[in-house]
Formats: structure tokens, sequence, C-alpha cells
């Protein structure tokens, strides 16, 4: 192992964990297309703007079961396990592994700042790097304990939420669920308009989501699931270092998760998209979704070590190593194509024809990342993430 204190260099990085996390954030888009070019209302009620029949009704039908709520359970237990790498890869080579961490976060929570209020609501990162302060105190503790802590964290929502239906009722998210049209038309009309009248509804919604809403529900749902992925990462599940009939088994589990799924759809189909019933319907959605990312872990790591070098792994994996780079990228992308300031198609563009932006920004990060990593070191934003972190430049080259 390398004893040079800077970031770990490509030849010693991990192919399988960088492809899982590669396959994570291309999945993603698929849930975050629905408010780059709708109203933020449609990720909670789908029916409440745009066609909902047809071609389009089973392109939202086929991105929610495979992909809304478990790419992101993806990509927040690779984070959780991407501390515990960050802080062995530190000590291991005598340094202030803790410092490092706290600063390195307090970079990313200054970057999702800016992308939150400077570009889309929808960031992640603060909720991540906010998180992060947080579960890095549960390091020490072993992998069966960190697993527990991680599902008492996981079951806040679900125990909230079930209370909330049983008591109040679709009362409770009722104004949620069925917004004003006013309200609606007003959000088409600001993000159709030029950059500065977005903010209008940008930093409400950012200022929201990292307050009420990370308090309500994203630390526990972040945490509990960084949590996880941090015994996962000790067991040696997230590094390929398991048996292949241990893969085979969360492939089996991804089923378990594909039906509890698709059974949230036909509950919710059931009862007319009623309020009272979304409350149980997100219970579908969070319990499923953690199974079906156990699949598509399972999947990749018995992909990754059947084809270690071929297209596929080494196209994911380059993804994974630019995905900090790749995550601004389609915000940048997203937004330049559906915002006023850019072409501004901002709800005019179909669930199909979203499927179609998705595919086509797919490829251009698989390539540009392949492209890009065969003469740089990282990407464009890791490389100032990492230079900020460690205090002095960074050799960018992959010949320096």
């Amino acid at each position: 192992m390398t004893r040079d204190p800077g970031p770990t260099p490509p030849s010693e990085r991990i192919v399988s964990l960088d492809a899982l996390r590669g396959l994570a954030l291309l999945g993603i888009l698929l849930i975050n297309v629905w408010v780059f070019a709708m109203p933020e209302q449609t990720l909670l009620n789908p029916t409440v703007y745009g066609d909902f029949t047809g071609a389009n009704y089973w392109a939202w039908a086929v991105s929610h079961v495979f992909g809304q709520n478990k790419f992101i359970t993806l990509f927040s237990a690779l984070f959780g396990a991407g501390i515990l790498l960050f802080i062995e890869s530190k000590e291991e080579k005598g340094q202030d592994a803790l410092r490092l961490h706290y600063r390195r976060t307090a970079i990313l929570i200054a970057i999702g700042l800016m992308h939150a209020y400077l570009l889309w609501y929808g960031d992640i990162l603060v909720a991540y790097g906010v998180t992060a302060l947080v579960v890095v105190a549960f390091r020490d503790l072993e992998p069966r304990k960190l697993a527990g802590v991680g599902v008492v964290f996981l079951l806040f929502l679900p125990v909230v939420e079930l209370l909330v239906a049983a008591t109040i009722g679709g009362d409770a998210i009722a104004s949620q669920w069925e917004p004003a049209r006013a309200a609606i038309e007003q959000q088409v009309a600001t993000y159709r308009s030029g950059w500065f009248e977005q903010l209008d509804h940008r930093v409400p919604s950012s200022l929201d989501r990292q307050t009420t809403g990370y308090i309500n529900q994203s630390f526990w749902q972040v945490g509990g699931t960084m949590l996880i992925g941090m015994a996962l990462y000790r067991w040696g599940v997230l590094t390929g270092e398991r048996s292949t009939a241990l893969y085979r088994k969360l492939v089996a589990l991804g089923v378990v998760g594909l039906a509890i799924t698709v059974a949230g759809v036909v509950y919710i189909e059931a009862n007319e998209w009623s309020a009272g019933a979304a409350l149980y319907w997100r219970q579908f959605i969070y319990v499923g979704s953690f199974p079906l990312a156990g699949g598509y872990l399972g999947l990749v790591m018995l992909y990754a070590r059947r084809r270690p070098n071929g297209p596929v792994t080494r196209g994911l994996a380059a993804v994974g190593r630019t995905a900090f780079t790749n995550y601004l990228l389609q915000t940048v992308i997203a937004t330049t194509v559906f915002y006023g300031h850019g072409f501004g198609l901002f709800g005019s563009v179909s669930r199909v024809e979203q499927l179609g932006f998705v595919a086509a920004v797919w490829a251009a990060q698989i390539v540009l990342s392949v492209l890009w990593l065969r003469r740089y070191r990282f990407g464009p934003v890791e490389w100032v993430w990492r230079t900020l972190t460690y205090g002095e430049r960074q050799p960018m080259r992959t010949t320096e």
C-alpha cells in the first residue's frame, strides 16, 4: 500500500465499489429528472401534473418501481462506506484522519449550499455532509452494532408516518398531495423565467429541505442508510470480498423488494390515488427500496467479478470515480435544458421524453468519464475537493 499522504491513487481503487457508485449515480437521474422537468410536487404525487396515461404512465411506473428511493439508498450506503474507507486510509498513513474528515465534509457542505441555492433545490450534498458529521461518531462500533443503530434510525420514518396515518389520516398531507392548481402553474411560470425569478422558489424550497425536511426525514433515512453502508463495508460486502453465493442471495432479495414496490403501485391504484392511502403507499416505497438496492449491489458485484475489465464494468467505474463531478454535471445539463435561463422546456416535456433525456445524459457521462480518466486522475470537482481538503495542489494528470 502507498504511504503517499494524498488521495488514494487509481491503482489502489476498488473497481467493483466504483462501478456500484457509478450505477447509483446514473440511476438517481431517473427520479431527479421528474423535479428537474416538472413541479416538485410530482415527486410526492405523480398525478398532479402532466399526462399520466398510456406510455407516459408506464414511463413513470418503470422509473418508480426500479428507481424511486432505490439508487439514492445505494448511494447513501456507499457514502457511509466511503467515510470509513477515507478514515482508515488516512490513519494507515499516520495522518489526523478525523480532522481531514471534518475538513472535507465542510467543503462538501459548502459546495452543496452553492449547488442548492444557485442551481437546484433538490441538492443532497448538504444533507450528506451534515449527516456525515454525526455518523462518524459511530465509526468504532463493530459491524453488527453499526447495522443495529442504522436500523433504529431507519425505523423512525415508517413508525411516525404510520402513526400519522392511523390517527390523522390523509388530512395530514392533503395540501402537499393535492396542491392548488395556482401554485403548480406559478412554479411552472417561475422555472420558465430567468435565473433571478427562480430564486423565489429555489431559496425557500432549499431552506425547507435543509431545516424541517432534514430534521423530520432526511437525517433519519440518510443517516440510517450510511450506518448500514458502514457495516456492509466492514463485512466486506461492498468491496466484493464475500462469496458468490452471498451476492446471489442479495439478487434474490432484490426480487422481494421489487414485489413490495409493485404491490405498492397496485395498492395506491386500487385506492384511486387518495391522500389517505398515500401515507401507507409511502411505506411500500420505503421498505421495498432496501432489498431492491441490495439486489443491485449483488448484480454489480457478480458482474464485476465475472467481467472486471469488461466495458460495462469500466464504464460504470469511470462514472463512479467521477461521481461528484457527474452529479453536478447532471444539474447543469438538466437546468440548462429545462429552466428559463436555458431552453425553457420546464413543464412541457412528457415522461417518455424525460426517459430519452436520461438515456442521452447517461451515454454522454459514461463516454466523457472514460475519456477524461485516460488523461486525468480525478474528475475536476473531485480534484478541487481533494486540493482543498489536503491544503495543497494535487497532481491532476495521470503522468504527474
